[in-house]
């Protein structure tokens, strides 16, 4: 009987080993993730705090078994083929993407990484995968679908700013993901009454001629889509929105925190949180073309009490109670 324990005992130890051997190699493994954003990450702090309590959440923590390298475009996106190869250099494990632009440059640089999307609109519609379901390639991630979301900014938009006809729509038409809004944004305005027009606005420095252009053409109030756009521009935006006098809604929060009149969209810090999700997956060894993209959960309705009274506006009563912050 003693033999036959000892064997047994033996035996467990033999075959535990090289599974505990694993079990420190991973353990003493860190990882490198690759993040590829618009803006520098100081301005990106509340994203990049959750992907972090994401990450940590899940057993990640800087200095021991992680290492995150950010590179930002500064809303250039000709830029990312550029920052993709150079974390592809530094063998990164995979990278986090931030919107569609960056998406694309991620997976298409000719670089066989994994790729988590933060934010990517309609991302079958942009050939980023081939369904939501079950993307097929190497992307995953937080899948944005503009249909109801584009619509629902009119329909505010509309709400508290009443009476005004002619609407102008910014939007950044090389930029694939927002592109696809305009016919979205098109369909919704007509159907409420209004007239909208589309003003093509490809760099964030030519904010001001396009609000320009959108002053010629009599423009009453705006629909702002123009993507990441620098910290001055945005405020140069609010600001000839203000002067003008011409209600705007906006698809941040950080407009609005600058003075614009309201946003409407998506909560992008619970965004990178659940990315992290997705990052932790594939380190294990999942295939992203395997793993389903989500849809957000959670949007933001901000409005500036301050811009609102600037412009003789009153905010309707159930427009009051589902808004979910009033600044100013």
């Amino acid at each position: 009987m003693t033999d036959r324990r000892s064997f047994l005992v033996g035996a467990a130890a033999l075959l535990s080993a090289p599974l505990a051997a694993q079990e420190k190699k991973d353990a003493a493994r860190t990882y490198r993730i690759g993040v590829l954003d618009t803006i520098a990450e100081p301005a990106n702090l509340a994203n990049m705090e959750q992907l972090r309590k994401g990450l940590r959440d899940l057993g990640y923590a800087e200095g021991r078994n992680l290492r995150i390298e950010y590179r930002t475009a500064e809303a250039r996106n000709e830029r990312y083929p550029a920052l993709v190869a150079e974390l592809a250099r530094m063998k990164v494990d995979l990278i986090v993407a931030n919107g569609t632009p960056a998406t694309l440059a991620a997976n298409t640089a000719g670089v066989m990484l994994p790729v988590v999307t933060a934010i990517a609109l309609d991302p079958v519609e942009t050939g980023l995968v081939s369904s939501l379901e079950k993307p097929g390639g190497r992307v995953t991630g937080v899948a944005v679908l503009t249909q109801e979301l584009e619509k629902k900014r009119v329909e505010l938009l509309a709400a508290l700013a009443p009476g005004r006809k002619r609407v102008a729509v910014l939007v950044n038409m090389g930029n694939p993901g927002l592109a696809s809004t305009w016919h979205v944004i098109e369909a919704a305005a007509k159907s409420i009454g209004l007239q909208p027009q589309l003003i093509d606005v490809r760099s964030s420095r030519k904010v001001a001629r396009a609000f320009d252009e959108a002053m010629a053409k009599k423009a009453e109030a705006l629909v702002v889509r123009v993507g990441a756009i620098a910290e001055a521009d945005r405020r140069t935006l609010v600001g000839l929105a203000a002067k003008q006098r011409r209600p705007a809604i906006y698809s941040q929060r950080q407009y609005v925190d600058a003075g614009g009149l309201v946003s409407y969209g998506l909560s992008t810090p619970d965004m990178y949180y659940r990315a992290a999700t997705f990052v932790d997956k594939i380190l294990k060894g999942a295939n992203p073309g395997e793993l389903p993209m989500e849809r957000p959960s959670k949007y933001e309705f901000v409005i500036n009490r301050k811009t609102l009274r600037a412009l003789d506006l009153v905010i309707p009563p159930d427009l009051l109670l589902r808004s979910n912050e009033i600044v100013g």
